[in-house]
Protein backbone atom coordinates (compact mmCIF):
# COMPACT_ATOMS: atom_id res chain seq x y z
CA UNK A 1 0.00 0.00 0.00
CA UNK A 2 2.85 2.36 0.89
CA UNK A 3 4.43 1.74 -2.52
CA UNK A 4 1.15 2.56 -4.28
CA UNK A 5 0.70 5.80 -2.35
CA UNK A 6 4.31 6.74 -2.96
CA UNK A 7 4.04 6.08 -6.70
CA UNK A 8 0.89 8.22 -6.89
CA UNK A 9 2.58 11.04 -4.96
CA UNK A 10 0.04 10.83 -2.15
CA UNK A 11 1.53 11.70 1.21
CA UNK A 12 1.00 9.42 4.20
CA UNK A 13 2.34 8.48 7.62
CA UNK A 14 2.66 5.05 9.17
CA UNK A 15 2.86 4.54 12.93
CA UNK A 16 3.98 1.02 13.74
CA UNK A 17 6.09 -1.20 16.01
CA UNK A 18 8.22 -2.02 12.95
CA UNK A 19 10.39 -0.10 10.52
CA UNK A 20 10.74 -1.03 6.83
CA UNK A 21 14.13 -1.83 5.34
CA UNK A 22 16.45 1.07 4.65
CA UNK A 23 16.00 0.52 0.93
CA UNK A 24 12.35 1.56 1.02
CA UNK A 25 11.99 5.13 -0.31
CA UNK A 26 9.14 5.84 2.14
CA UNK A 27 11.02 4.72 5.27
CA UNK A 28 11.17 8.32 6.49
CA UNK A 29 7.38 8.42 6.75
CA UNK A 30 7.31 5.66 9.36
CA UNK A 31 7.32 6.39 13.09
CA UNK A 32 8.34 3.42 15.21
CA UNK A 33 6.61 3.14 18.58
CA UNK A 34 7.39 1.01 21.66
CA UNK A 35 5.82 -2.43 21.71
CA UNK A 36 5.38 -5.60 23.73
CA UNK A 37 5.09 -9.18 22.44
CA UNK A 38 1.66 -10.70 21.92
CA UNK A 39 0.93 -13.29 24.62
CA UNK A 40 -0.03 -16.17 22.31
CA UNK A 41 2.62 -15.59 19.67
CA UNK A 42 5.65 -13.50 20.60
CA UNK A 43 6.53 -12.69 16.98
CA UNK A 44 3.59 -10.27 16.96
CA UNK A 45 4.32 -6.93 18.58
CA UNK A 46 1.57 -4.84 20.19
CA UNK A 47 2.19 -1.13 19.64
CA UNK A 48 2.00 1.26 22.60
CA UNK A 49 1.22 4.91 21.81
CA UNK A 50 3.62 7.64 23.03
CA UNK A 51 0.69 10.05 23.11
CA UNK A 52 2.49 13.39 23.32
CA UNK A 53 4.80 12.48 20.44
CA UNK A 54 1.95 11.22 18.26
CA UNK A 55 -0.32 14.19 19.00
CA UNK A 56 2.37 16.57 17.82
CA UNK A 57 3.20 14.50 14.72
CA UNK A 58 -0.41 14.06 13.62
CA UNK A 59 -1.39 17.65 14.36
CA UNK A 60 1.45 18.80 12.10
CA UNK A 61 0.53 16.30 9.39
CA UNK A 62 -3.21 17.06 9.46
CA UNK A 63 -4.49 13.72 8.11
CA UNK A 64 -7.84 13.43 6.36
CA UNK A 65 -8.36 9.76 7.22
CA UNK A 66 -7.03 7.36 9.83
CA UNK A 67 -6.63 3.62 9.23
CA UNK A 68 -5.97 1.14 12.02
CA UNK A 69 -5.22 -2.55 11.85
CA UNK A 70 -5.92 -4.50 15.03
CA UNK A 71 -7.60 -4.03 18.44
CA UNK A 72 -4.45 -2.86 20.22
CA UNK A 73 -3.63 0.29 22.25
CA UNK A 74 -2.08 2.08 19.27
CA UNK A 75 -5.24 1.46 17.25
CA UNK A 76 -7.47 2.70 20.07
CA UNK A 77 -5.41 5.88 20.09
CA UNK A 78 -5.83 6.22 16.32
CA UNK A 79 -9.59 5.82 16.51
CA UNK A 80 -9.76 8.29 19.38
CA UNK A 81 -7.69 10.83 17.45
CA UNK A 82 -10.04 10.50 14.49
CA UNK A 83 -13.08 10.96 16.75
CA UNK A 84 -11.64 14.03 18.47
CA UNK A 85 -10.75 15.66 15.14
CA UNK A 86 -13.95 14.62 13.36
CA UNK A 87 -12.10 12.48 10.80
CA UNK A 88 -13.26 9.26 9.13
CA UNK A 89 -11.48 6.18 10.42
CA UNK A 90 -11.31 2.71 8.89
CA UNK A 91 -10.02 -0.69 9.96
CA UNK A 92 -8.05 -3.14 7.86
CA UNK A 93 -9.12 -6.68 8.75
CA UNK A 94 -6.08 -8.92 8.34
CA UNK A 95 -6.32 -11.84 10.75
CA UNK A 96 -9.02 -14.16 12.09
CA UNK A 97 -7.66 -13.77 15.62
CA UNK A 98 -10.70 -15.42 17.18
CA UNK A 99 -10.20 -18.55 15.09
CA UNK A 100 -6.85 -19.00 16.85
CA UNK A 101 -8.47 -19.36 20.27
CA UNK A 102 -9.28 -23.11 20.14
CA UNK A 103 -5.65 -23.90 19.23
CA UNK A 104 -4.52 -22.33 22.52
CA UNK A 105 -7.15 -23.83 24.81
CA UNK A 106 -9.40 -20.77 24.63
CA UNK A 107 -12.33 -22.24 22.73
CA UNK A 108 -14.63 -21.13 25.53
CA UNK A 109 -13.83 -17.48 24.68
CA UNK A 110 -14.77 -17.55 20.99
CA UNK A 111 -18.15 -15.81 21.33
CA UNK A 112 -16.71 -13.14 23.60
CA UNK A 113 -13.82 -12.69 21.18
CA UNK A 114 -16.14 -12.02 18.25
CA UNK A 115 -18.17 -9.58 20.35
CA UNK A 116 -15.00 -7.70 21.22
CA UNK A 117 -13.84 -7.61 17.58
CA UNK A 118 -17.26 -6.38 16.43
CA UNK A 119 -17.22 -3.63 19.05
CA UNK A 120 -13.73 -2.51 17.99
CA UNK A 121 -14.43 -2.49 14.26
CA UNK A 122 -17.77 -0.74 14.64
CA UNK A 123 -16.02 2.22 16.30
CA UNK A 124 -14.79 3.11 12.80
CA UNK A 125 -16.71 4.04 9.68
CA UNK A 126 -15.67 1.06 7.53
CA UNK A 127 -13.85 -2.27 7.68
CA UNK A 128 -11.83 -3.51 4.71
CA UNK A 129 -11.61 -7.32 4.46
CA UNK A 130 -9.48 -9.19 1.90
CA UNK A 131 -11.82 -11.78 0.36
CA UNK A 132 -15.54 -12.12 -0.40
CA UNK A 133 -15.65 -14.93 2.15
CA UNK A 134 -14.18 -12.73 4.87
CA UNK A 135 -16.59 -9.93 3.95
CA UNK A 136 -19.55 -12.31 4.29
CA UNK A 137 -18.28 -13.67 7.60
CA UNK A 138 -17.89 -10.22 9.13
CA UNK A 139 -21.29 -9.04 7.92
CA UNK A 140 -22.89 -12.17 9.42
CA UNK A 141 -21.18 -11.33 12.73
CA UNK A 142 -22.72 -7.86 12.77
CA UNK A 143 -19.77 -5.78 11.55
CA UNK A 144 -20.86 -2.52 9.89
CA UNK A 145 -19.60 -0.95 6.66
CA UNK A 146 -17.62 -3.98 5.48
CA UNK A 147 -15.97 -3.56 2.08
CA UNK A 148 -13.54 -5.58 -0.01
CA UNK A 149 -9.83 -4.78 -0.15
CA UNK A 150 -8.12 -7.68 -1.87
CA UNK A 151 -4.39 -8.45 -2.03
CA UNK A 152 -2.01 -8.37 -4.96
CA UNK A 153 1.21 -9.96 -6.15
CA UNK A 154 4.43 -8.59 -7.62
CA UNK A 155 5.01 -10.77 -10.68
CA UNK A 156 8.66 -9.70 -10.79
CA UNK A 157 9.30 -11.16 -7.34
CA UNK A 158 7.49 -14.46 -7.87
CA UNK A 159 7.84 -16.29 -11.17
CA UNK A 160 8.64 -19.75 -12.62
CA UNK A 161 11.82 -18.14 -13.99
CA UNK A 162 13.35 -18.52 -10.51
CA UNK A 163 13.34 -22.32 -10.80
CA UNK A 164 16.86 -23.65 -10.17
CA UNK A 165 17.62 -27.26 -11.07
CA UNK A 166 21.09 -27.07 -9.53
CA UNK A 167 19.43 -26.08 -6.25
CA UNK A 168 17.23 -29.16 -6.56
CA UNK A 169 20.25 -31.39 -7.13
CA UNK A 170 22.02 -29.93 -4.10
CA UNK A 171 19.00 -30.82 -1.96
CA UNK A 172 18.85 -34.37 -3.31
CA UNK A 173 15.63 -33.95 -5.20
CA UNK A 174 16.51 -34.90 -8.78
CA UNK A 175 13.15 -36.34 -9.94
CA UNK A 176 11.66 -36.51 -6.47
CA UNK A 177 8.74 -34.04 -6.13
CA UNK A 178 9.00 -31.34 -3.49
CA UNK A 179 5.84 -30.32 -1.61
CA UNK A 180 6.27 -26.87 -0.10
CA UNK A 181 4.70 -25.12 2.88
CA UNK A 182 5.48 -21.44 3.54
CA UNK A 183 4.33 -19.68 6.68
CA UNK A 184 4.59 -19.58 10.44
CA UNK A 185 5.11 -23.04 11.91
CA UNK A 186 2.23 -22.87 14.38
CA UNK A 187 -0.70 -25.08 15.31
CA UNK A 188 -3.32 -22.79 13.77
CA UNK A 189 -1.88 -23.43 10.31
CA UNK A 190 -3.34 -26.97 10.68
CA UNK A 191 0.05 -28.57 10.24
CA UNK A 192 -1.16 -31.68 12.08
CA UNK A 193 -3.30 -32.47 9.00
CA UNK A 194 -0.20 -32.19 6.80
CA UNK A 195 1.64 -34.56 9.13
CA UNK A 196 -1.20 -37.07 8.85
CA UNK A 197 -1.42 -36.74 5.06
CA UNK A 198 2.33 -37.24 4.57
CA UNK A 199 2.25 -40.35 6.77
CA UNK A 200 -0.63 -41.84 4.75
CA UNK A 201 1.07 -41.20 1.41
CA UNK A 202 4.40 -42.63 2.52
CA UNK A 203 2.72 -45.72 3.87
CA UNK A 204 1.31 -46.17 0.36
CA UNK A 205 4.82 -46.03 -1.07
CA UNK A 206 4.86 -42.55 -2.61
CA UNK A 207 8.25 -40.86 -2.67
CA UNK A 208 8.45 -37.10 -2.13
CA UNK A 209 10.11 -34.49 0.03
CA UNK A 210 8.40 -31.93 2.21
CA UNK A 211 9.86 -28.43 2.40
CA UNK A 212 9.07 -25.92 5.16
CA UNK A 213 9.94 -22.22 4.83
CA UNK A 214 9.23 -20.45 8.07
CA UNK A 215 9.80 -20.53 11.81
CA UNK A 216 7.64 -21.11 14.85
CA UNK A 217 6.95 -23.29 17.88
CA UNK A 218 5.72 -26.22 15.75
CA UNK A 219 9.21 -26.61 14.24
CA UNK A 220 10.34 -29.10 16.87
CA UNK A 221 7.34 -31.37 16.27
CA UNK A 222 7.81 -31.27 12.51
CA UNK A 223 11.54 -31.95 12.74
CA UNK A 224 10.93 -34.98 14.93
CA UNK A 225 8.35 -36.39 12.52
CA UNK A 226 10.23 -35.47 9.32
CA UNK A 227 13.96 -35.77 10.10
CA UNK A 228 14.84 -36.36 6.44
CA UNK A 229 12.80 -33.54 4.95
CA UNK A 230 13.85 -29.95 4.25
CA UNK A 231 13.62 -27.02 6.65
CA UNK A 232 14.69 -23.70 5.17
CA UNK A 233 13.94 -21.46 8.15
CA UNK A 234 12.82 -17.88 7.62
CA UNK A 235 13.81 -16.81 4.11
CA UNK A 236 12.87 -13.87 1.91
CA UNK A 237 13.78 -12.12 -1.32
CA UNK A 238 15.30 -14.10 -4.19
CA UNK A 239 15.91 -17.11 -1.95
CA UNK A 240 12.20 -17.41 -1.19
CA UNK A 241 11.34 -16.92 -4.86
CA UNK A 242 13.75 -19.73 -5.79
CA UNK A 243 12.30 -22.12 -3.21
CA UNK A 244 8.78 -21.51 -4.51
CA UNK A 245 9.65 -21.94 -8.19
CA UNK A 246 11.88 -24.96 -7.55
CA UNK A 247 9.08 -26.86 -5.80
CA UNK A 248 6.41 -28.99 -7.47
CA UNK A 249 3.32 -28.45 -5.32
CA UNK A 250 2.24 -26.01 -2.62
CA UNK A 251 0.37 -27.61 0.29
CA UNK A 252 -1.46 -25.25 2.62
CA UNK A 253 -4.00 -26.86 5.00
CA UNK A 254 -4.61 -23.69 7.06
CA UNK A 255 -8.26 -22.87 7.76
CA UNK A 256 -7.62 -19.58 9.59
CA UNK A 257 -6.43 -17.39 6.69
CA UNK A 258 -8.27 -14.20 5.80
CA UNK A 259 -6.64 -14.24 2.35
CA UNK A 260 -3.66 -16.54 1.97
CA UNK A 261 -0.87 -14.39 0.51
CA UNK A 262 1.36 -17.44 0.21
CA UNK A 263 -1.22 -19.14 -2.02
CA UNK A 264 -1.01 -16.21 -4.42
CA UNK A 265 2.80 -16.31 -4.30
CA UNK A 266 2.67 -20.02 -5.15
CA UNK A 267 0.32 -19.36 -8.07
CA UNK A 268 2.65 -16.68 -9.43
CA UNK A 269 5.53 -19.17 -9.15
CA UNK A 270 3.65 -21.66 -11.30
CA UNK A 271 2.62 -24.03 -8.54
CA UNK A 272 -0.77 -25.67 -8.16
CA UNK A 273 -2.03 -25.54 -4.60
CA UNK A 274 -3.73 -28.08 -2.40
CA UNK A 275 -5.52 -26.16 0.33
CA UNK A 276 -8.42 -26.35 2.76
CA UNK A 277 -11.98 -25.60 1.73
CA UNK A 278 -12.29 -23.02 4.50
CA UNK A 279 -10.92 -19.54 5.03
CA UNK A 280 -9.25 -17.22 2.55
CA UNK A 281 -7.57 -19.98 0.55
CA UNK A 282 -10.95 -21.29 -0.53
CA UNK A 283 -11.64 -17.93 -2.20
CA UNK A 284 -8.46 -18.23 -4.27
CA UNK A 285 -8.32 -21.93 -5.14
CA UNK A 286 -10.71 -23.18 -7.81
CA UNK A 287 -11.02 -26.93 -7.41
CA UNK A 288 -9.42 -28.84 -10.30
CA UNK A 289 -8.73 -25.56 -12.15
CA UNK A 290 -5.75 -23.95 -10.41
CA UNK A 291 -5.50 -26.39 -7.52
CA UNK A 292 -7.44 -28.74 -5.28
CA UNK A 293 -9.49 -28.20 -2.15
CA UNK A 294 -9.53 -30.69 0.71
CA UNK A 295 -12.11 -30.95 3.45
CA UNK A 296 -11.01 -28.76 6.40
CA UNK A 297 -9.42 -30.46 9.43
CA UNK A 298 -9.17 -33.71 7.43
CA UNK A 299 -5.70 -35.17 6.90
CA UNK A 300 -7.13 -38.18 5.06
CA UNK A 301 -8.80 -36.01 2.41
CA UNK A 302 -5.70 -33.82 2.20
CA UNK A 303 -3.72 -36.97 1.36
CA UNK A 304 -6.36 -37.93 -1.22
CA UNK A 305 -6.01 -34.59 -3.03
CA UNK A 306 -2.20 -34.73 -3.04
CA UNK A 307 -2.40 -38.30 -4.36
CA UNK A 308 -4.52 -37.04 -7.27
CA UNK A 309 -1.71 -34.63 -8.14
CA UNK A 310 0.85 -37.43 -8.05
CA UNK A 311 -1.25 -39.69 -10.28
CA UNK A 312 -2.27 -37.07 -12.86
CA UNK A 313 0.87 -35.34 -14.19
CA UNK A 314 -0.76 -34.15 -17.44
CA UNK A 315 -3.75 -32.61 -15.67
CA UNK A 316 -1.37 -31.06 -13.16
CA UNK A 317 0.28 -29.16 -16.02
CA UNK A 318 -3.08 -27.56 -16.72
CA UNK A 319 -3.39 -26.61 -13.04
CA UNK A 320 0.01 -24.90 -13.26
CA UNK A 321 -1.08 -22.81 -16.22
CA UNK A 322 -4.33 -21.82 -14.56
CA UNK A 323 -2.43 -20.91 -11.39
CA UNK A 324 -0.28 -18.47 -13.37
CA UNK A 325 -3.37 -17.01 -15.04
CA UNK A 326 -5.03 -16.54 -11.64
CA UNK A 327 -2.06 -14.57 -10.33
CA UNK A 328 -2.31 -12.17 -13.26
CA UNK A 329 -5.69 -10.92 -11.99
CA UNK A 330 -4.25 -9.72 -8.68
CA UNK A 331 -2.58 -6.47 -9.63
CA UNK A 332 -1.61 -4.25 -6.70
CA UNK A 333 -2.05 -0.99 -8.58
CA UNK A 334 -5.68 -1.64 -9.53
CA UNK A 335 -6.55 -3.24 -6.17
CA UNK A 336 -5.13 -0.34 -4.17
CA UNK A 337 -6.59 2.13 -6.65
CA UNK A 338 -10.06 0.91 -5.71
CA UNK A 339 -9.17 1.24 -2.04
CA UNK A 340 -8.04 4.84 -2.55
CA UNK A 341 -11.33 5.55 -4.34
CA UNK A 342 -13.15 4.20 -1.29
CA UNK A 343 -11.07 6.47 0.95
CA UNK A 344 -12.03 9.43 -1.22
CA UNK A 345 -15.70 8.53 -0.96
CA UNK A 346 -15.51 8.29 2.83
CA UNK A 347 -13.76 11.64 3.08
CA UNK A 348 -16.15 13.43 0.75
CA UNK A 349 -19.23 12.06 2.52
CA UNK A 350 -17.97 12.57 6.05
CA UNK A 351 -20.06 15.24 7.82
CA UNK A 352 -17.36 17.91 7.96
CA UNK A 353 -16.56 20.97 5.90
CA UNK A 354 -16.35 20.05 2.20
CA UNK A 355 -12.82 19.25 1.08
CA UNK A 356 -11.92 19.40 -2.58
CA UNK A 357 -9.73 16.54 -3.73
CA UNK A 358 -6.63 17.90 -5.46
CA UNK A 359 -4.28 15.34 -6.94
CA UNK A 360 -0.93 16.30 -8.48
CA UNK A 361 -0.82 16.67 -12.25
CA UNK A 362 1.45 14.35 -14.26
CA UNK A 363 3.80 17.31 -14.81
CA UNK A 364 4.02 18.30 -11.17
CA UNK A 365 7.63 18.36 -10.00
CA UNK A 366 6.88 18.88 -6.34
CA UNK A 367 5.14 16.24 -4.27
CA UNK A 368 1.90 17.56 -2.81
CA UNK A 369 -0.37 16.28 -0.12
CA UNK A 370 -3.79 14.97 -1.15
CA UNK A 371 -6.85 14.99 1.07
CA UNK A 372 -6.94 11.20 1.02
CA UNK A 373 -3.78 11.05 3.06
CA UNK A 374 -3.81 8.72 6.01
CA UNK A 375 -1.76 8.12 9.06
CA UNK A 376 -1.74 4.69 7.51
CA UNK A 377 -2.10 1.59 9.69
CA UNK A 378 -1.77 2.75 13.24
CA UNK A 379 -0.83 -0.57 14.85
Amino acid sequence: MAETLNQRKIDFRIISPFLPTEEEPWRGRVTQVPSVPFLLYRYYRIGLPPICQLEKALDEFKPDLIQVSAPTPISFYGQNYAFRHNLPSVVGYHTHFVDYFPYYGLGWAVNAGWSYMKWFHNQSHATFAPTPGAVSTLISKGFNGVQLWSRGIDRHKFSPSYRDNNWRLIHGLRKIPLFLFVGRLVAEKNLSELVEAAKILRQKGYQFKLGFAGEGPYFKTLKEKFPNDLFFGFIKGDELSKVYASSDLFVFPSTTETFGNVVLEAFASGLPVVGAKKGGSADLIQHQKNGLLAAPFDGVDLARQIEWILNNPQKTKSLRQKALETAEHYNWSSINGRLIANYKNLIENHPVEKIELVLPTPHSKKQRKSPIIQAHKLG
